[in-house]
């Protein structure tokens, strides 16, 4: 009884014992993790992330700053913000304007 490996991106499917693994799964494997890592370095060496819109837990570590202050900045105009259900976007430039705006001599 041969059964075959079913790779999604959402679920993350694990092989058993009794399922074969293709070599272009393993390419497609290999794609995705040299993808990623590109993607890491990448936000690492320029200090930048490797996607335009942030959340807020993204904006508070990228800051270092509290979710008070965060709130702050949005109810006085300083950051702009998107909503979107329950969730709140920031956009990667907005932050870097307010940033340099704000900078003192």
């Amino acid at each position: 009884m041969e059964t075959t490996f079913q790779r999604t991106k959402t679920t993350g499917t694990v092989p058993t014992r009794d399922q074969i693994v293709t070599q272009g799964d393993l390419l497609e494997l290999k794609e995705d993790m040299l993808q990623e890592l590109k993607r890491i370095i990448k936000e690492c060496v320029s200090g930048q992330p490797g996607k335009k819109w942030l959340k807020s837990a993204e904006v508070k570590k990228l800051l270092g700053i509290s979710h008070g202050f965060l709130q702050s900045l949005r109810d006085s105009g300083v950051l702009p913000f998107t909503k979107i259900g329950g969730s709140i976007y920031y956009d990667y430039e907005d932050i870097t304007f307010m940033m340099s705006t704000n900078k003192s001599a």
